[in-house]
């Protein structure tokens, strides 16, 4: 038996908006369109760059970008933006072409204060492949909240429980979780641009009821919440790998969202 509405209609799912009600005691009752889809690709780097056209969009800030900010400097030059790649480590952000914006500073620290001398927050907030390496999603979601303006956007992907790789990636000590990446992927070195850090997948799930509603409290809108079916790391594997590329089909026709590899979502600041 289904446990969400949109599971007994996965065709409509697919590009179609869906129309949510928040039933929240602590809000007032919001109706809002949501859109909701299922894929087996990734298109954040495009979907990225539309937003950063957009009209509205001028300041954005790049959240963990460190060695590998999202937008590179023609781009940001070419459109005249005012960007900025905030991250927790010196090392990392030095590794980054020294023409960026940078800032070192906690996401998820409670205390946060950047930005204070200016009138208006970012109009764009965006992380790739963050998220998971946070213990606190609620405060990362949090602040990034407050370094938004009245209507901004935040912009994420992030891999996502409960896919086998990831569960895995969470229960398997570090350093034998450390040792499989490499195998898979070596090129995945702390001394390169793409080290592999912790993961604690907090706040990492698809688009489930549960955590569309940890958004809304917060004071967002859930603009639109792509689940992606079909983690890499398992293809090379003769047979298993086979299987999850089968696997992955079916669950885009009959999507469950628990079980998607990643997931991209986009959140703006609701309005009081």
């Amino acid at each position: 038996m289904p446990r969400y509405k949109h599971e007994m209609l996965p065709a409509l799912l697919k590009g179609h908006q869906i129309k949510i009600l928040n039933l929240s005691k602590k809000r007032k009752i919001i109706n809002l369109v949501m859109k909701i889809e299922y894929r087996l690709t990734m298109s954040f780097g495009k979907d990225l760059k539309s937003l950063a056209m957009r009209s509205d969009v001028n300041r954005i800030c790049d959240i963990g970008g460190g060695a590998n900010p999202l937008l590179p400097l023609d781009f940001i030059n070419d459109h005249g933006l005012d960007y900025t790649v905030l991250d927790i480590s010196e090392e990392e952000l030095a590794k980054a072409p020294d023409e960026y914006k940078k800032i070192k500073a906690d996401i998820t620290d409670p205390n946060l204060d950047i930005d204070r001398d200016l009138d208006r927050g970012y109009d764009l907030v965006v992380s790739k492949f963050l998220a998971e390496h946070l213990k606190s999603g609620y405060l990362f979601h949090k602040n990034i909240l407050r370094l938004l303006r009245e209507g901004g956007y935040a912009f994420h992907l992030f891999p996502t429980l409960y896919d086998l790789p990831f569960l895995l990636n969470l229960i398997a000590p570090e350093n034998l979780a450390e040792s499989i990446l490499l195998s898979i992927a070596p090129h995945r070195t702390k001394e390169g641009n793409q080290g592999k850090f912790p993961a604690y997948y907090s706040w990492c799930i698809g688009p489930t009821k549960t955590q569309i509603a940890k958004f809304e409290n917060l004071g967002y809108v859930v603009e639109n919440y792509v689940g992606i079916y079909g983690a890499p790391y398992l293809s090379k594997i003769p047979l298993i790998g086979e299987l999850k590329t089968w696997l992955s089909h079916r669950l885009v026709e009959h999507p469950i969202p628990e079980l998607t590899s990643y997931a991209q979502v986009l959140l703006r600041k609701n309005s009081p």
